[in-house]
């Protein structure tokens, strides 16, 4: 079965370095990842092999993600597999969507343009059953929204950090 890949391009008046920063640094990166939720970043250590946890919270709700780092090439690239998660750091699909996929392949490029960065990013459900591959082709028409939400944020922090 072919695989769905939600796929997204953004560009971004900074350079790589800066704009590889505002994911690597969990100060920058808890800011704008998980947009209206209170985000926490836990346990970082991005490198090839190294992983994180995110806690995002919103509304008396909390959701739970881990982060396992699989290249991390500064500042062109970062793959590594977002993991759902229960409050025991345990993979799990969240209540409101028990058949989103658990495992998510993100793969992130950053090429220097004329202007800044441009973002490549390709998002792909990882080691997912037939359910979870559906619902996630479902979903593709509207997860530029929260990622956008997310990028309109960076946009924001980017702005902010003029030297």
């Amino acid at each position: 079965m072919e695989l769905p890949s939600f796929v997204l391009d953004r560009d971004f008046s900074a350079p790589p370095e800066r704009v590889f920063q505002a994911w690597t640094d969990p100060a920058l990166f808890a800011r704008w990842y998980g947009p209206g939720a209170q985000t926490t970043i836990l346990n970082q250590d991005i490198r090839t092999g190294g992983s994180c946890q995110i806690e995002m919270r919103w509304g008396g709700r909390a959701q739970y993600q881990h982060l396992d780092y699989h290249d991390v090439t500064a500042p062109t690239r970062l793959v590594f597999v977002v993991v759902t998660c229960d409050a025991n750091w345990t993979p799990a699909a969240p209540p409101h969507a028990p058949d989103w996929p658990t495992h998510l392949l993100t793969d992130i490029s950053f090429a220097a343009t004329a202007h800044g960065t441009q973002l490549h990013l390709t998002w792909t459900p990882h080691a997912a059953n037939a359910a979870q591959i559906a619902m996630f082709r479902g979903a593709m028409a509207t997860l530029g929204r929260g990622w956008g939400a997310g990028f309109d944020l960076l946009d924001a922090i980017l702005a902010e950090r003029v030297t």
